[in-house]
């Protein structure tokens, strides 16, 4: 592996390494988005992503409004359109797909059942429901594109983040996100060689990051600065690097959140592998959400990215030093103190086996055989409960 310098408390690479994936979790969430996103939701560097963004929110207007005042009303120009008269909007606005269902959540209306009436009767429906909703009042999210669009409508204490502003969070840490700063868009594994090389083309291919009329979705990592957390069986060097992402919906379809945690590879279908030291917060959308925003997830993202690994690296070392079982009797009971069922523990104690060459004695072996059974579990529930039990042993042994 060659290095180059650089300012760093790690050197930085100028090729491929080579990493061990058979470690750590696997996590899909990053590759979850990247199946789902068209050509016109992904974005080549950060700077297009939040002129996207920021461009819609400031076509859009945000304004609370008493909802027996809204006047729902079938379209003259097509008799399957809804739309609605809004106070203080000289023309109707027009739902989207997701407002809709909203609106129909708001008023109590199964949105799937209204979908499939006739607009006239559809419309009747939804006027009664906000003639007696009982918050009394709504906050609509209205933007112009052509025509008035109701992009959103929750209650009246929603507390909006903009997507812009997660961005904004993002490209003060990262920049463009494209390799100006140690913060980029990831690299591939090249599963022939088991080798990570974080010098690959950004396309709409590979990026890591997403928009929809709906959403924000970011992934960047520190793929050019490996980590050494001690050696592999073999006397290689046992590699990470650092990875976080984050998402956010200004209309209300999901929460803010952020996900840090230490990783080893991504693959092409953009897979996390190797994870450890996985962290995540998240903050609804409540009335004091852009607050929050401002002194938590904000401040976490940067504390994240100008961290040290040094205490990561220790807590490693710790639990690869500390030895709890010398023996198959000390194996086996101190897999079965924790929970674990004659046959988890046979099989964990058998995984570590096969992967490692020899059976498990420290911390570390154990937290390794537990997270790689949880791979071959086909539940989630069940794959959560395992790697939860692995954190928690590894952060004991910190």
């Amino acid at each position: 592996m060659n290095f180059i310098s650089s300012n760093q408390n790690q050197q930085a690479v100028n090729s491929s390494f080579r990493v061990d994936i058979s470690r750590g979790q696997r996590i899909g969430r990053v590759s979850s988005e990247w199946f789902s996103r068209p050509d016109d939701e992904r974005y080549l560097s950060l700077t297009e992503l939040y002129d996207a963004v920021k461009t819609r929110a400031d076509r859009a207007k945000a304004r609370t409004v008493e909802s027996r005042a809204v006047r729902v009303e079938a379209s003259r120009e097509n008799s399957e359109r809804l739309a609605l008269i809004v106070p203080g909007q000289d023309q109707p606005v027009a739902p989207t797909h997701w407002s809709f269902g909203q609106l129909c959540s708001l008023v109590g209306a199964p949105a799937t059942y209204m979908r499939q009436l006739p607009a006239p009767l559809a419309g009747i429906n939804l006027q009664h429901g906000l003639l007696s909703h009982r918050a009394e009042l709504v906050k609509t999210l209205e933007a112009e594109d052509g025509r008035i669009e109701l992009r959103a409508v929750t209650g009246p204490d929603y507390g909006r983040i903009w997507d812009h502003e997660l961005v904004a969070a993002v490209m003060r840490i990262a920049g463009n996100g494209t390799g100006d700063t140690m913060w980029k868009v990831p690299g591939m594994l090249d599963w022939a060689t088991m080798r990570h090389n974080p010098f690959v083309d950004i396309t709409k291919d590979t990026t890591t990051l997403y928009a929809s009329d709906r959403d924000v979705f970011l992934f960047l990592v520190d793929d050019t600065h490996p980590i050494e957390a001690g050696r592999l069986p073999k006397g290689e060097p046992d590699l990470y690097f650092r990875g976080f992402y984050c998402w956010n919906s200004e209309v209300g379809s999901k929460t803010l959140g952020i996900a840090s945690f230490y990783l080893r590879a991504v693959c092409m279908n953009r897979n996390l592998w190797g994870v450890e030291g996985f962290e995540e917060i998240s903050i609804r959308h409540s009335k004091f959400a852009a607050q929050r925003f401002a002194y938590e997830a904000a401040p976490a993202l940067t504390s994240f990215a100008n961290s040290s690994p040094a205490p990561f690296v220790a807590g490693i070392k710790a639990a690869r030093e500390r030895i709890v079982a010398r023996t198959d009797e000390d194996r086996e009971t101190f897999l079965r103190k924790r929970g674990f069922s004659k046959a988890e523990t046979g099989r964990i104690i058998e995984t570590v086996l096969q992967e490692e060459g020899r059976p498990p004695e420290s911390i570390f072996d154990f937290v390794q055989g537990m997270t790689a059974h949880a791979r071959s579990k086909a539940h989630q529930d069940t794959r959560l409960e395992l790697e939860g039990k692995a954190k928690t042993l590894l952060e004991k042994a910190a």
